[in-house]
C-alpha cells in the first residue's frame, strides 16, 4: 500500500476520533496543559497559533492569556498550493475575515517569523509525528522557518487522537511536544 493511501486511511479514521472528543469540555484542560508547556520556552517572543476550524481544540484561550503576556501573537495565513505558511499577528481585538478552508485571517497586521508554532492536527504518536489534512502547509513552513531561525513544534490536540504510528514519509516534520488535555510529551 502507498504511503498516500496509508495517509489517507489514517485520515478518515483521525477525523472520527477527533469528532468524538470534540465538544466534550477538554478544551479548557488543554489549553492549561498547553500554557504549562509554553513556559518552558520563556525565551519564545513570538508565539504562531490557529483560528480552529471543524472539530479542532481550541487554542483562543491561551492566545489570549500569552497575548496579556506581552507575547506577539500571530496564525496561519494560506498563500496559495504548494507554498509555505505565513503567520500575521493577531490580537483578541482583530478584525477578522474568512480565509482558505473556514480559518479566519486578521485583516490587517505585521507578518511575523514564529518562534513557537503551535499546530492543529488529525492525529499524532507518540514518536512526534502528526497527521494533518494532507496540503504538507506545516511541513514546508517548518523547513522554511528552520532554514532562518530554531522554530520549537508544538502539536495540539485531544488525547483520542493518539494512535499508534502515523505513516510518514522524508518530509513529514518531528514535532517538539504534542499537547492534549491529558498529557504533554515531549520528543
Amino acid at each position: 500500500m502507498s504511503i498516500a493511501k496509508k495517509k489517507a486511511d489514517a485520515r478518515k479514521l483521525a477525523f472520527g476520533a477527533r469528532k468524538t472528543a470534540f465538544g466534550t469540555g477538554l478544551d479548557q484542560a488543554a489549553n492549561r496543559n498547553l500554557i504549562g508547556q509554553l513556559a518552558l520556552y520563556r525565551e519564545a517572543e513570538v508565539i504562531a497559533a490557529y483560528m480552529p476550524i471543524r472539530t479542532e481544540v481550541s487554542p483562543l484561550a491561551t492566545m489570549t492569556i500569552l497575548h496579556g503576556q506581552e507575547k506577539r501573537i500571530c496564525v496561519p495565513v494560506i498563500q496559495g498550493d504548494g507554498m509555505a505558511l505565513r503567520f500575521q499577528e493577531w490580537t483578541p481585538d482583530a478584525e477578522m475575515v474568512d480565509g482558505p478552508f473556514g480559518a479566519s485571517v486578521p485583516l490587517r497586521g505585521e507578518f511575523l517569523q514564529p518562534d513557537v508554532l503551535i499546530t492543529p492536527l488529525l492525529s499524532f504518536d507518540r514518536k512526534g509525528y502528526r497527521l494533518g489534512y494532507g496540503g504538507g502547509f506545516y511541513d514546508r513552513s517548518f523547513e522554511q522557518l528552520s532554514a532562518l531561525k530554531p522554530v520549537i513544534g508544538v502539536g495540539f490536540a485531544y488525547s483520542a487522537q493518539e494512535v499508534k504510528r502515523v505513516p510518514t514519509e522524508p518530509t513529514d516534520y518531528k514535532l517538539n511536544a504534542i499537547v492534549t488535555e491529558t498529557d504533554v510529551l515531549r520528543f
